[in-house]
């Protein structure tokens, strides 16, 4: 007996029922001439723009034990709990 397997394909959608755009999608689409570009995107539909700045001191990601009590205590402070371990530790080394 064989198994029905869901449909992993996307709903087609009507290209007539694409959503109108703004001023804002125009001035964040690309550009084209003849098939040359003249302007790249500046963003994407949902989310326009250049997107967050590069930072000039990137964080590194590192893979970290901590003991259970430890992490929760932080995470128990909220949002930004990572960066308020960080500081902590710069605190400890003094830098």
């Amino acid at each position: 007996m064989n198994a029905s397997k869901p449909s992993t394909s996307e709903p087609w959608t009507d290209p007539d029922d694409a959503p109108e755009w703004t001023e804002d999608h125009f001035r964040y689409a690309q550009f084209s001439i003849g098939g040359k570009v003249i302007r790249e995107a500046q963003g994407t539909w949902t989310k326009p723009g250049p997107g967050r700045p590069v930072s000039a001191n990137p964080k590194k990601q590192v893979t970290l034990r901590l003991d259970p009590d430890v992490v929760e205590t932080f995470r128990a402070t909220g949002k930004g709990w990572q960066s308020r371990i960080n500081a902590e530790l710069r605190k400890a080394l003094g830098i």
